[in-house]
């Protein structure tokens, strides 16, 4: 509906001065003013037109309303007391017994089902995981902490239905290939050297903690098992009536899980974005918010509340410090803005050269734990080579946050955006880290002595190299889990005892160590990240990842509650899901970039795996596609897969986009239109109220004249047609209140607008 017509009447007539006296109103008109005159003319004309068109829609909808019978709540869903539910439920079944025996029965069955809905949504609500646990953390640490776990279980099945995908199409048939009566065909070596593929088992008598480097590492024993992608040797599987291609099979799951969990995410974010999308921009509706409506009810425990009041007054803090610096920023001279450039600059320029070190280390280390591990010495120095990789990146993953925390205070930003800018940061280097070990690993993969190389790959120093980059980020994975495992114990464990029974002032000034919530985030993140990338190459590594962070729930459950206590100065974002899906996308898209060059680009290893007869995997898509028996399937699916479809539906794609950002920008204007609305209407309100005022104080206290039939008088009545019935000694229409005990009665006015008019 127009909101100018909200003041408009249905027909030309005499109007009521006092709503032409309304802000909104003559806001309006300052807006609708032409540049040339002929205001009035437009007004009447609006006035005439415009409502008319409203008020036919209206009374369209008003006849649709009348028509369509309203859908009745549950009465123990609404609002009022026991008292007016009894009284509605007897009302409503005295409304049953009048109609049909036709509609009784079709009202009785739609009650049942909606019983029987809301008893099915109870019970499997019952059954969701970590429910008790997930409500106990929320009553203790609010919800902003939730968020934290409720994402943790989000990727805890995540990697469940994730294991169940290459669980189902890849190793479910080889197992039951000889219970049902399949035949499996193996890749068989042609007996050139790139097929050789040496075993790392160990033979003879082995002692116990050559098991546990085995263990560890992913060599040894666990080298030639369903774990890694070097065990599928398998072409095909014929069942009876039908042939099973384990090697498309294996490619398109790989294609599948990466797009569901692109969908899952793009979903579970999609309500935070349209929160982050009308998210209020108005500082002074900000302060309202975070004083209104900004306490949690759900905390339960007076530590947390105290903690939560903390927050409060931290945020409000930082918009106040904002302010601050914004207007700081707005009286800077020109020499100011000049030092703090030049600052900023040195300063980024020094990060880079810190990420550059830090990538650099990853990549000799890299190169010197391949080499290194060709050479068995001792149990202990083969175990450091072997994680000397994870070692440099745990280690520049710690210091660099640190060190990124110290620096930011020099760039004078503000404080919400120091917090972001730092974690984005840190998303960087978490995150890149994994490329630049990705990319040491094919560096050393597709470089041979003798150029080029004879396999397409460096066949002599990895014969099977998708099964070297799977036991990577195996190692990887185990590494991430024994380190945060270990934080726990021996550190904030032993912090939590010192600063509670040593009394020393150095140890209650360091306090109990903090719950961050947006570094714990990125910690689960590189995970998922690992775990992205190397469900390819490790297969299992899903069913490994589920497993891991179902024991970092409990072992941070534990610390939370135990050791840590939450962040008195929090990330803004932390109490919405849509930052941490926002970085787990961000994570998901540089997963899929090594997977894409690994699947499309890298020859495949000819001693091992499912595509041992195709030069790149990617090939077993169209060789499956020329085998089909039916031409008219085959053209069709070239044709989806060619240049022209792909540009048109990039193009169709571009255009999409567009609308929806024309759109959003749309809802945007309507939001901030909505604001100004809702602006305009306090004004009016005090506007009203002032009017009030000064009729109270202009009009004689004096008791009503009795009526006709000796009831009281009205203060004043209006005509038929509207016009004013009674006027004050100086013109102007004279405005009487009336007061009631409900709360929902406002101020009623002597002169009446029109029929159709606005009523305030």
């Amino acid at each position: 509906m127009d909101n100018d017509s909200v003041f408009y009447s249905d027909r030309a007539g005499p109007t009521n001065p006092l709503l032409d006296q309304l802000p909104s109103y003559q806001s309006l008109l300052y807006r609708r003013k032409p540049a040339h005159g002929g205001s009035s003319k437009r007004r009447s004309s609006s006035r005439t037109s415009g409502s008319g068109r409203w008020g036919g829609a209206a009374a369209a909808v008003a006849l649709r309303e009348e028509k369509t019978p309203p859908l009745q709540r549950p009465v123990r869903e609404l609002p009022r007391t026991m008292a007016e539910k009894r009284r509605d439920r007897e009302q409503r079944l005295e409304q049953d017994r009048e109609l049909s025996s036709w509609r009784q029965r079709r009202r009785s069955l739609h009650r049942s089902l909606r019983r029987l809905r809301a008893d099915l949504q109870e019970r499997l609500s019952a059954l969701v995981l970590w429910r008790g646990d997930i409500h106990l953390i929320e009553g203790m640490f609010g919800t902003g902490i939730l968020s934290y776990f409720s994402f943790l279980r989000f990727l805890v099945l995540l990697n469940l239905v994730i294991f169940l995908l290459m669980f189902s199409f890849v190793m479910l048939p080889i197992i039951i290939a000889p219970h049902a009566g399949g035949n499996v065909t193996f890749n068989q070596a042609d007996g050139s050297v790139c097929s050789v593929y040496p075993t790392s088992a160990r033979r003879g008598l082995v002692i116990f903690h050559e098991h546990i480097t085995d263990l560890l590492s992913g060599g040894g024993f666990l080298e030639q098992t369903y774990l890694f992608y070097g065990y599928y040797k398998v072409h095909a599987i014929s069942f009876p009536g039908f042939t099973y291609n384990l090697p498309l099979a294996y490619l398109l799951v790989t294609v599948a899980y990466l797009c569901l969990s692109l969908v899952w995410i793009v979903q579970r974010s999609a309500t935070g974005f349209k929160r982050n999308l009308v998210q209020d921009e108005d500082r002074f509706q900000s302060f309202c918010n975070k004083i209104f409506a900004g306490w949690d009810c759900c905390i339960t425990n007076e530590n947390a509340a105290s903690l939560k009041r903390s927050s409060l007054l931290y945020e409000l803090k930082t918009d106040l410090e904002e302010e601050r610096i914004k207007q700081k920023i707005a009286d800077r001279s020109r020499k100011e803005r000049c030092r703090i450039y030049a600052i900023r600059l040195i300063l980024n320029v020094f990060v880079i050269a810190v990420l550059a070190a830090c990538f650099y280390s990853i990549y000799r280390a890299t190169i010197f734990s391949q080499k290194a591990q060709t050479d068995k010495v001792n149990f202990m120095r083969d175990l450091v080579y072997e994680y000397l990789p994870s070692i440099v990146i745990t280690l520049a993953n710690f210091i660099t946050p640190l060190l990124f925390s110290v620096i930011i205070n020099f760039e004078d930003y503000s404080p919400a955006f120091e917090i972001r800018f730092t974690l984005m940061r840190c998303v960087f280097m978490r995150l890149t880290s994994i490329g630049v070990l990705l990319f040491s690993l094919w560096s050393q993969i597709t470089q041979c002595k003798e150029e080029p190389c004879l396999c397409g790959y460096n066949h002599q120093l990895y014969s099977c190299w998708e099964t070297r980059v799977g036991q990577e980020m195996y190692k990887l994975t185990v590494f991430d889990f024994i380190i945060i495992a270990a934080v726990t114990i021996f550190v904030e464990f032993p912090r939590k005892l010192m600063v509670n029974y040593c009394g020393c002032g150095l140890m209650k000034w360091w306090g109990q160590q903090e719950f961050a919530i947006p570094q714990n985030v990125l910690e689960i993140v590189y995970g998922q990240t690992i775990c992205w990338i190397g469900t390819f190459y490790c297969p299992l590594l899903p069913a490994i990842c589920t497993i891991k962070y179902f024991f970092i729930f409990y072992i941070k459950k534990v610390s939370l509650v135990n050791n840590c206590r939450p962040a008195t100065r929090p990330f803004r974002a932390s109490s919405s899901n849509f930052f941490f899906l926002v970085v787990l996308l961000i994570g998901l898209a540089l997963a899929s970039l090594p997977v894409m060059v690994g699947v499309g680009q890298i020859n495949c290893s000819q001693a091992c795996g499912p595509f041992v007869n195709y030069t790149v995997s990617w090939e077993v898509l169209p060789r499956s596609v020329d085998l089909l028996p039916n031409k008219a399937l085959r053209h069709l699916l070239f044709v989806l897969a060619s240049e022209a479809v792909a540009v048109s539906l990039f193009v169709i794609t571009c255009v999409g986009m567009f609308y929806v950002i024309a759109l959003a920008g749309a809802h945007k204007r309507v939001i901030n239109q909505l604001r100004e609305q809702l602006v305009m209407e306090g004004r009016d309100k005090r506007f009203l109220i002032q009017k009030l005022c000064q009729a109270q104080r202009l009009t004689p206290a004096r008791p009503p004249a009795p009526g006709p039939g000796g009831g009281p008088q009205p203060l004043a009545r209006g005509g038929r047609d509207g016009s004013a019935g009674s006027r004050s000694s100086w013109g102007s229409p004279s405005y009487h209140t009336s007061f009631s005990t409900n709360h929902s009665d406002a101020v009623f006015l002597a002169n009446a607008p029109p029929h159709g008019s606005t009523h305030v």
